[in-house]
């Protein structure tokens, strides 16, 4: 797969329009930008009903996600690797924290094993992910408007989710905008676990 076979596409609030407009001109990005606070279980999903109609592979990424140098090309060949499964390019601290210690704990297992990657068996965060064409339309058909965006791709999605050890984005962890299903504030720091080495980060 390359590049040019793949899509972007952009989520973003219309308080971040800013950050959404710069991250959609980096990686010529379709944008979907929330302007009446229909949450981002509603945005997420327009974008991958953008997804379904595309002939290439889509990659979408939260207004918050600050892809490192190279993330594309990057990008591509985790795709190439497991054209099958979705993908998570972000791997994060602080939330869900219930996962937290599983998250520690199978990072370890990576550097022991000398592996490059996590599974896990749900998508956890919505920062910036892809998910194979085949599954779009199940997905569609199957989802929940009442959960967050994240919960609402894993309930339809029963495969393995992976994850790169060294993430290809860091999180902006900006003050909250989404009105959670739970009403439960989110207050931990969301940052990267790992962040890709080698490349320096692309600036904010």
């Amino acid at each position: 797969m390359l590049a040019a076979q793949i899509n972007f596409c952009v989520v973003g609030h219309h308080s971040r329009r800013d950050s959404a407009n710069a991250l959609g001109e980096r990686l010529n990005a379709r944008l979907f930008i929330d302007e009446e606070r229909h949450g981002s279980n509603w945005n997420h999903r327009r974008a991958l009903e953008w997804a379904a109609t595309q002939s290439k592979r889509v990659i979408v990424l939260e207004d918050d996600a600050l892809p490192v140098n190279g993330f594309e090309h990057l990008a591509e060949s985790w795709l190439d690797r497991f054209p099958d499964n979705v993908v998570s390019f972000y791997l994060g601290t602080g939330r869900p924290p219930h996962r937290q210690l599983e998250i520690a704990m199978r990072l370890i297992d990576t550097d022991k094993f000398r592996t490059d990657y996590i599974w896990m068996n749900r998508l956890i965060h919505g920062v910036c992910y892809s998910i194979p064409p085949a599954f779009l339309k199940r997905m569609l058909l199957n989802w929940n408007p009442n959960k967050g965006a994240d919960y609402a791709i894993s309930d339809v999605n029963k495969g393995k989710v992976i994850y790169p050890a060294f993430s290809l984005v860091e999180h902006a962890d900006l003050d909250v905008v989404e009105r959670h299903p739970d009403g439960h504030k989110r207050t931990e720091r969301r940052k990267a676990w790992r962040l890709h080495e080698g490349i320096e980060r692309w600036p904010d």
